[in-house]
């Protein structure tokens, strides 16, 4: 996918097997020049969350860290690599010694290595059991016949996976069944409770969190597509459209258009026709003024398999509800209203961007007097093992804003960030060295430093919950984002980390153990990258491989609990 700058719409590399996550350039002028200066730390036993001391005199360096930092140089400069800037800390897991470190203390755009800090802040603030309710309610009694004289009113109040995914997550494929099919089981449970008329309309209300469905820090480019999807207490789906694009029978003639869920359809427009044979795909997706703001136009050849397009859904809480009417419908429900939303006022923030508390009450809606069906959803830390595992943006999201409504009673990212500024600070980590402004990592303002990352894992590794934690990160070579990265090389099954990728930036931060039996913490960023695609990850993977190779080796193997 590549944004051509000045023009309103993004094209699709249909082609590729990997997806970029780039939609525009962007450069952040932070008033520093960065220096790739490739310098040894000693094993010096400094804490991973402190600043080291100017006045501290380093232990001579190991052998084997020593070796580290050679083949470090031997990689940047057969990737040419050199001219990006590099941050680095890997430390011992057990001693907490420095082993290595390049620009430790110097600010990079973590990416999706973000999420980190958003699921662990969610998994030790609301626990591991936490749950999701979704319900389907009215401020009218059902009646005796199925009357509903009134509302029937799908309330969200946050659970990332109202979708067909498989849960506990175990890889690919990921989903099962149809996509609506937690709003099945709820329609289902609504007729079994006697429900047969509404007279009134179906109401999606995902006044749970306040209505603000973009992080201000993502571009335009982000809103098109499912990594971007807006963030709402109504999560349908990931808030995402799978759409295929299929040729017709003549060259010329409108493609046939299909999508999951089918009730999104409409909500796009198409100019879609079927190309020659020997052509290759070529789609773009246009945004637009009017009632349906994003076009699909383009060309799909003759006797071409299905084009799929995964985009962000445009109004989710609109879908849902639609979703719902037309579910109940089939069942013999009848409904005589129509469908709308209700969302609660935008949050409100100081000029700081402090959350400001003092009207929280007069948020709360009224409640309602029936629930006529309720859906649980899977314990918090299957939320936390989908979003760590494949990057779920939406995911991360609604987490963060769950933690600030639990916590301060307010579902928005400021209180989520507030809240999450406090655990950080009880978990040691310096002040000022983690600077976020959303929960995923797709913020191009996010700043932090490899020296909290690593005082962040350290941190997890000493809590009841951090074994859970480590459990939900990605495994080289395995699954997640790191199944198809690393394979067949020592590292493969060695490295549970955190991927990060957005535009320049590449992030990989995590545990490892090495060949030697050494168990590692460590955090490697690698931003102002000018490579593409699936070569732009390849120095931090050889690096991460050299660590597991070298580190450790021909020194005695600790015993671990």
């Amino acid at each position: 996918m590549s944004h051509l700058p000045g023009h309103g719409w993004c094209r699709l590399d249909l082609l590729s097997k990997h997806r970029l996550f780039s939609t525009r350039s962007a450069a952040i002028a932070l008033g520093i020049v960065w220096f790739v200066s490739i310098e040894m730390a000693g094993a010096q036993a400094t804490p991973a969350g402190k600043q080291p001391s100017t006045a501290s005199i380093p232990q001579k360096a190991r052998p084997d860290a020593a070796l580290f930092g050679k083949r470090i140089l031997e990689i940047l400069r057969s990737t040419n690599s050199e001219r990006s800037s590099w941050g680095m800390l890997v430390v011992d897991r057990d001693t907490g010694a420095t082993l290595y470190e390049m620009n430790a203390d110097h600010f990079f755009m973590p990416a999706s290595n973000a999420k980190l800090f958003t699921t662990a802040v969610a998994l030790a603030t609301l626990g591991s059991d936490y749950r999701f309710h979704t319900t389907l309610e009215s401020k009218a009694t059902l009646g005796s016949d199925g009357r509903l004289p009134g509302d029937l009113i799908l309330v969200g109040r946050g659970d990332p996976d109202l979708s067909n995914r498989r849960i506990p997550y175990v890889g690919t494929p990921e989903r099962e069944g149809i996509t609506e099919k937690v709003l099945v089981e709820m329609a289902d449970r609504a007729v079994a409770e006697g429900l047969k008329e509404v007279d009134g309309d179906i109401v999606a209300d995902d006044r749970y969190f306040p209505y603000d469905p973009y992080p201000a820090a993502w571009t335009v480019g982000d809103l098109y597509f499912r990594f971007g999807a807006p963030v709402g207490a109504i999560a349908f789906n990931d808030n995402r459209v799978s759409i295929d694009l299929l040729p017709g029978e003549r060259i010329g003639e409108p493609a046939t258009i299909q999508a999951q869920p089918a009730v999104a359809a409409d909500s796009f427009a198409y100019a879609i026709a079927t190309g020659p044979r020997d052509l290759e795909p070529d789609v773009a997706v246009v945004r637009q003024p009017g009632e349906k703001p994003v076009l699909l136009r383009g060309t799909v050849p003759l006797g071409h398999q299905a084009v799929r397009l995964d985009l962000a859904m445009i109004e989710p809480a609109e879908t849902a509800a639609l979703a719902l009417k037309q579910l109940l419908e089939a069942r013999g429900v009848q409904v005589t209203g129509k469908t709308q939303v209700r969302h609660a006022p935008p949050p409100e923030t100081s000029a700081s961007g402090e959350p400001i508390l003092t009207h929280i009450a007069e948020r709360e809606p009224e409640a309602n007097q029936q629930v006529l069906a309720e859906h649980v959803s899977f314990p918090l830390l299957e939320a936390i093992r989908i979003t760590n595992k494949v990057s779920q943006n939406l995911h991360a999201e609604l987490l963060l804003r769950a933690v600030g409504r639990v916590k301060l009673g307010l579902g928005s990212t400021a209180a989520g960030l507030k809240v999450e500024q406090n655990f950080l600070h009880e978990a040691g980590i310096v002040d000022g060295d983690v600077l976020l402004t959303d929960g995923s990592g797709l913020a191009r303002d996010n700043l932090v430093t490899p020296r909290a990352v690593v005082a962040l894992l350290q941190y997890v590794v000493g809590q009841p919950w951090g074994m859970d934690y480590i459990t939900t990160l990605p495994v080289a070579g395995v699954d997640g984002t790191l199944e198809n990265r690393m394979v067949h090389t020592a590292a493969s099954n060695r490295i549970q980390a955190k991927t990060g990728e957005v535009e320049h930036e590449r992030g990989l931060s995590g545990y490892a153990t090495t060949l030697g039996g050494e168990r590692l913490v460590f955090s490697i960023f690698y931003n102002n990258n000018p490579q593409k695609g699936p070569e732009s990850s390849v120095p931090i993977d050889r690096i991460a491989t050299a660590m597991v190779e070298t580190l450790g080796v021909g020194r005695p193997t600790a015993k671990h609990p």
